[in-house]
This record gives structure tokens, C-alpha cells and sequence, in this order.
């Protein structure tokens, strides 16, 4: 059987338990991943798949590995192994880089052979097979891979998270750089600082024909894990390279000239000082200097514009590239003003998207991303400017662009048409009037979310029918010329927008269109079977859901529901299926005690089964459920106060007997329904789990949260309009009475106390 993918990661993360307290969480990376990357190669060998480019040497096996579990020597031979794997692949530093015989992190004696054997001892389950890893474009240890690798950043801390680019920016930049249009059969992609590689994956992934793939970076271990990853993601051929790409670039023609590239990605690490090193200020390879024609010297102490300069020599006259820098290279005087002004001018930049804060590990200032083209830089007639600070979640201590975040970007991206507030096509024209300043709320107007003070409204009371014009008129009523108040009771909004007569043509057609796109979901979901691609099956679903056009509720809020919803149970049920069909394999518990509640299905939960197939005695079961819930509740009350020496009251007495008589009764009951619901699964057939899966599981939950959506809707119309009423609730008027009342009220409590009113204002 398949493993789900959230299986999976759960038993990847559980292998590092087994080194936590030894080591710092960044250095985990090294010693799991390697495991991993054994396991994955032994798999794709052991299966006979011929092509992995990678040699595994006799001996060398996971299997191998499992053979010294427990032995006293089992650091320095599991070193020993990994040494000849680095030497028949040339994977010095790479596969060989942690060592296992490392008593201050792995611990002493006894300590170090159980944590090495316990992790290979996680990577030992059954269901952890990766021979037929991929199901079509399926990649599901390259995933989980990339979910290690950001795992690893959170936990490493604040200077450790430089190696990894979160997954959702990666798909920004592979989009917006144009590569999915490219229809030649070889691009290149470089990056100079490439980290793990996951901008380069991304990217290639995005790619319709065949890809070379060149990087650089500068810290050896992070080179490592960038090699084993485009092994594990299938490319066994990548031209990555150690070493300083500023002072000593390693792809290039000869001693002045840099190689170039089709496409280039990059997220240099941000405001590196002292870059320059021992490189010239007047580059041989002419990325910057001091003559004619060329960019000016980025300063000294920042080297964001110094990495720029860079990736636009490294591209070539058709090139295209995405990079990741600080909000500060927009806008940034002195040197960098002037290589702003020298690029601009070569109408070399194509865009800038603004992203939230708080995105990147290591750092939490905002970033952006310049889109560089120079094929389309004589036509140019000025910059594309996305301001996306505003579109994310929360997620732990970083923030994350949800997948509505992401669609949107590209979506605006390319049509290429202003949005309020939003978005904005910016001519070279205002930009030199802005003497080259490229900060994009000097071109993005922000909403307004100042809040409006009517001074009338104030002294007079009354809601200005202006501002109340932005909701529906039914929940106002005429007060005065030029004002309104609410029709009814500010707890009622929510009811009469969800009940009454104005709002119902909107709903009407906002219910059409989710069950127009849940009937065309249901029958192509009917079509699922093995082989089948889920990445393509959830674009193909998402894009039509966006085409949907519900009136109420943004497009955007409904494809996050549904990419939400994927991601937690969906992918994991369509891998499931495509990996082994419609098969609802029920895992039945090992003990005699158990109930219907400790039935386990992974495609097709119990709960449904129940619900749909046995729904009388479902129904009676929860009813009985909740009977004894009010026994256990009436004798709590009986007792309530008591302590350990008082004695029980004899009707509590009586109670508890019944209670543990009404639970005897309630086990046998749940172990009849247990083998009820044993009986259902064993009579269905296939179309009985296509219709319970499809209809009963993932169409009741989407039906589900896309009404919660529109209820999230309304409620927030309510709190606006709750909002707009309080702001003007009190006329000046009314206050002043207020104030009266409570003068007076004073004056009389200080009269029963014997003092004057000239005391009083004294």
C-alpha cells in the first residue's frame, strides 16, 4: 500500500527526534537527509530502475546500513560507507559531510549506536518505499524533501535559513520569468547563489522540454544538500559549483567573460557587507566599474546591487531572470541611486512585485522580486509594479503566502492590467520624474483605511447615506435628509442578509455557481484511476473554480478553500488513488476492547460509512452517546463539592451503578456496530467508495466551507455596518445629557456628604 504524503513527512520529521538535544536543529539536515537520500537511492536500485546515473557500491545499501543496528562500531563503518559512495560519484562533502562517529552530537558509548540506529531504524518501516516513488508527475520524496528542507530552516534559527526559498515565492518567480511559454527543447537556468537548489527545481519544473541546470554557492554543506536534492528530484546531472560568485564566479568563457543563460533565479542572501573582498573594484568581467558604459561600483558595505549586476551579466541578450532582494534597492541613494538610474535607462527590469514581511528565514524584513528582461527591452515602455504586501497568513513565528496569494500574483502578473491598489503599469517617464526612485507605493496608491469622521452625524446623529451606501440598503431605514439609521437590531444583520429578500438573487447565484462547479468536480472526479497525475488534476480543478465566478465571495477565497482542503486530506486521497486505485482498505484494531471508532481507513474514514450506510444506528449510537454524557453530568452534580473522605450521596450511589451498566451496554453496542461497519466495507464495490468518497467526503466538505465562506461574508458586512452605526450612535446631544446626569448625580452624592457646591468646585 501507498504511503500518504503527510505519512510520510510525520515519519521524516520523526527521525529527527532521534537527534534532538545533541545538536543544533540546522545541523540535523546532515545527518537525516543523508539517511534519506540512501534509502531513496537503495529503493530505485533494488527495483531495477536504470535511470539513476548514481553508482551504490556493494556494501553500501540501505540494508547495509540496517545490518549495523546496534553495532558498538556502527559510527565509523556508517562513515566508512558513505566515504565510498562520495568516492565512486564524486560526492566528496556531499553524501560524506556528517559524521556519524560524532560523540559531541551524537553522544557516547551506548548513547551514539541507539540515536544512529534509531534513525535508520525510522527510515526501516514498510510503508517507506520509494521504488515506484513517482506517480506520473507525482514527486513525492522530492516533496518531502523540500518539506525537510523547510522544517530545517524554521527550526535552524536566524542565520541558518539562508539555504532554503520558501516554496510558494520559488512558484512566483518559475512563473512570472515566462519559462512554462518557452517552447524550445534546451533552455539553461543558472543560479549564482543557489542555496539547496530549490529555485533551480522550481523553475526547471515549470519547463516544457529539457533543462541544464548551473548554480553556485558558497557554503560547502549547502552545496551538498543542493546536489542530493536534484537527485532525489530526478536530475542527475546539475553543474553546481562551491565557491564565492562575486569575487570568484566559476561559470564562465575565460578570464572576462561570464557564461550566460536563458533564465537565471536567485535569492542572494540580503545586505552582505564587506563583499568585494578580494576582487577588483574594476571587474574584469564588467559587472560594474568605474568607466563608460558600465554600472557604477555597488557600495562596500551592501552587496544586494553587486548580485544584480551579476545575474544581468549572466543573462543572455534574450535572457530572462527573477531575483529576491530588500525593499531597500527600490529606493536607496549615492551608488546605488546610480546603478538604479544605470538600469532603468536599459529598460532591463520588466517588474517588481512587492512581498509581505516576515516571509524569509533569517530575516524579517520585506523583500521583492525584480523580473529582469532583456529581450524585451527595446519594446519596453516602462515597469510593471504588483504591490502583494498585504496578501498572506500567519503561520507560526513567519508569515506565508497562501495559495489565493500565489494565483493571484501570477494571475495579475500576466494580464499585465492595472488594479486598484494593487497593481500598476508605471511609464519611464513618471519614474525619471521620480528621479529613478522605484518604491512602489510611490506608484500603487494604498487603500484608504483611514476611518471617516462626519462632524454632522456627530452633533446631530444619523448615518450618512454616503457611507451607507457601500452595504445593502435593507438594513437602513431614512432618518433626515442626507442620513439614514439601521432598520433593525444590530444583532438581526446577519439573519436579514442571510434571509431576506435583497440579498437572495446574490446568494441564488453565488449557490449556482458552487454547485455548477461541484457537479463538474463530481463527474471528472468520477474519472480518477491509477496513473493518473494529481498536480494536473488539482490545476485543472482549481482553474475552473476560479472561472466560477460566485457574486458574494471573491474567486480567490474559494480556490484557497479549496487548495486547503487538498493539502490536508485530498492530495493524500488522490495519490492514494492513483497509485492504487479505488481500494478502501480497512485497518482493524489489534485489541479485543475496541469499537467502530478505532476502525482506520485512510480513503474512506469509518465516520462516513456510518453515516451514509448504517445511518439508524449511527443515529442511535450518538443519541445513546449523548444519554450517558447526561448521566456522567448529573453525577457530577450529586458530587460536586464532595471530598475524597466525604461519603456519596446514595442517589449518586444508585447513578454511578447505572452509568457503569449503561457503559457495559454501550461497548457491546459499539462492537456490534464495529462489525457492521466491517460488513459494509467488505460488500463494497468500487463504485459504492467512488460514491462515498466523492459525494459524502469531499463534496459535503467543500459544500461546507464554501457556505462557511459566504457566512465569513456576511458576518463581515455586520461588523462594518455594527462598526459605522456605534461611530455615530451618540449625537453630541446625548453626550452632553449624559454629562449632566452624572454632574448632577455627583453634586448630589457630595451634598449627603455635607459638602457645598463651592466646596465641590473648590
Amino acid at each position: 500500500m501507498a504511503i500518504k504524503k503527510s505519512q510520510l513527512y510525520s515519519k521524516l520529521w520523526e527521525a529527527c527526534d532521534e537527534l534532538r538535544g545533541g545538536m543544533d536543529a540546522s545541523q540535523y539536515k546532515d545527518y537525516v537527509l543523508v539517511v534519506l537520500f540512501i534509502k531513496y537511492l537503495s529503493d530505485k536500485k533494488k527495483s531495477g530502475d536504470k535511470s539513476l546515473l548514481i553508482e551504490l557500491p556493494k556494501g553500501c545499501s540501505f540494508d547495509d546500513l540496517v545490518l549495523l543496528k546496534g553495532s558498538k562500531d556502527i559510527g565509523e563503518k556508517m562513515n566508512v560507507i558513505l566515504g565510498r559512495i562520495a568516492e565512486a560519484n564524486d560526492l566528496e562533502g556531499v553524501v560524506n559531510n556528517a559524521d556519524f562517529a560524532d560523540e559531541t552530537k551524537l553522544g557516547k558509548g551506548k548513547d551514539l549506536v541507539d540515536t544512529v540506529s534509531g534513525l535508520i531504524g525510522v527510515f526501516q518501516d514498510e510503508d517507506l518505499d520509494f521504488s515506484n516513488n513517482r506517480a506520473a508527475d507525482d514527486d513525492l520524496i522530492g516533496d518531502a524533501y523540500e518539506y525537510l528542507m523547510k522544517n530545517f530552516a524554521t527550526q535552524s534559527g536566524k542565520s541558518k535559513g539562508q539555504f532554503y526559498t520558501p516554496a510558494e515565492v520559488s512558484r512566483v518567480m518559475a512563473k512570472v520569468i515566462g519559462i512554462g511559454d518557452d517552447k524550445r527543447k534546451m533552455i539553461s537556468i543558472y543560479d549564482p547563489t543557489c542555496g539547496s537548489g530549490s529555485l533551480l527545481l522550481r523553475a526547471a519544473a515549470e519547463a516544457k522540454g529539457a533543462v541544464a541546470i548551473q548554480g553556485q554557492e558558497k557554503d560547502v554543506a549547502t552545496i551538498g544538500m543542493a546536489r542530493m536534492s536534484m537527485v532525489v528530484h530526478g536530475v542527475d546531472d546539475p553543474d553546481l559549483r562551491h565557491g564565492d560568485t562575486l569575487t570568484d564566479p566559476l561559470h564562465k568563457r575565460n578570464d572576462r567573460e561570464l557564461c550566460t543563460f536563458d533564465y537565471v533565479v536567485a535569492n542572494p542572501p540580503f545586505s552582505v557587507k564587506s563583499w568585494l573582498k578580494g576582487a577588483s573594484e574594476e571587474d574584469p568581467f564588467g559587472r560594474w566599474g568605474h568607466g563608460e558604459g558600465v554600472a557604477p561600483v555597488p557600495p562596500l558595505k551592501c552587496g544586494d546591487y553587486a548580485f544584480l549586476l551579476h545575474i544581468l551579466k549572466s543573462m543572455k541578450p534574450s535572457g530572462h531572470a527573477a531575483v529576491i532582494l530588500p525593499h531597500g534597492v527600490l529606493f536607496r541613494g549615492n551608488a546605488e541611486a546610480e546603478i538604479r538610474k544605470f538600469i532603468v535607462r536599459r529598460h532591463w527590469i520588466k517588474g517588481i512585485i512587492g512581498l509581505p514581511p516576515n516571509l524569509f528565514f533569517g530575516t524579517g524584513i520585506p523583500a521583492c522580486v525584480i523580473v529582469l528582461d532583456k529581450e524585451g527591452a527595446a519594446a519596453s515602455k516602462g515597469i510593471f509594479m504588483i504591490d502583494a504586501k498585504e496578501g498572506f497568513a500567519k503561520d507560526g513565528a513567519k508569515n506565508r503566502l497562501r495559495e489565493s496569494d500565489v494565483r493571484r500574483i501570477v494571475d495579475v502578473w500576466n494580464a499585465g492590467e492595472n488594479v486598484p491598489h494593487y497593481a500598476q503599469f508605471v511609464k519611464y517617464a513618471d519614474i525619471e520624474a521620480n528621479d529613478y526612485n522605484l518604491n512602489i507605493p510611490r506608484y500603487v496608491a494604498p487603500a484608504d483605511k483611514d476611518v471617516r469622521q462626519d462632524l454632522t452625524a456627530h452633533l446631530n446623529g444619523g448615518i450618512p447615506a454616503e457611507e451607507a451606501a457601500k452595504y445593502p440598503a435593507c438594513l437602513f431605514k431614512p432618518l433626515r435628509r442626507g442620513f439614514v439609521t439601521l432598520a433593525l437590531p444590530q444583532e438581526d444583520i446577519v439573519e436579514e442578509l442571510r434571509e431576506g429578500d435583497e440579498m437572495a438573487d446574490q446568494i441564488e447565484a453565488f449557490e449556482s455557481a458552487c454547485a455548477g462547479w461541484l457537479g463538474d468536480f463530481t463527474r471528472k472526479a468520477l474519472g480518477l484511476k491509477r496513473g493518473a497525475e494529481p498536480k494536473k488534476i488539482i490545476a485543472e480543478w482549481g482553474e475552473e473554480l476560479l472561472r466560477a465566478r460566485a457574486s458574494l465571495v471573491t474567486p480567490y477565497a474559494l480556490y484557497e478553500h479549496l487548495m486547503n482542503y487538498w493539502a490536508e486530506t485530498m492530495q493524500d486521497d488522490c495519490y492514494l488513488i492513483c497509485r492504487d486505485g479505488w481500494l478502501a482498505r480497512l485497518v482493524k484494531p489489534k485489541k479485543k476492547s475496541s469499537g467502530w471508532r478505532d476502525l482506520q481507513c485512510d480513503l474512506l474514514p469509518p465516520e462516513v460509512v456510518a453515516k451514509e450506510r448504517c445511518a439508524g444506528i449511527y443515529e442511535n449510537y450518538l443519541k445513546r452517546v449523548e444519554e450517558l454524557e447526561s448521566l456522567e453530568s448529573q453525577y457530577a452534580e450529586l458530587t460536586e463539592g464532595l471530598g475524597e473522605d466525604d461519603e456519596i450521596p446514595e442517589e449518586a450511589e444508585k447513578l454511578k451503578k447505572s452509568i457503569s451498566l449503561f457503559k457495559k451496554d454501550l461497548r457491546e453496542d459499539d462492537k456490534r456496530f464495529a462489525w457492521e461497519i466491517e460488513r459494509v466495507y467488505e460488500k463494497l464495490a468500487e463504485d459504492g467508495i467512488k460514491d462515498l468518497v466523492i459525494h459524502h467526503k469531499w463534496v459535503e466538505e467543500l459544500h461546507r466551507r464554501f457556505d462557511a465562506e459566504l457566512d465569513r461574508t456576511f458576518s463581515q458586512i455586520a461588523a462594518e455596518v455594527k462598526a459605522l452605526a456605534d461611530r455615530y450612535d451618540r449625537p453630541l446631544a446625548s453626550l452632553e445629557a449624559d454629562v449632566a446626569a452624572l454632574r448632577e448625580k455627583v453634586m448630589s452624592h457630595l451634598a449627603g456628604m455635607g459638602v457645598g457646591v463651592k466646596g465641590a468646585q473648590q
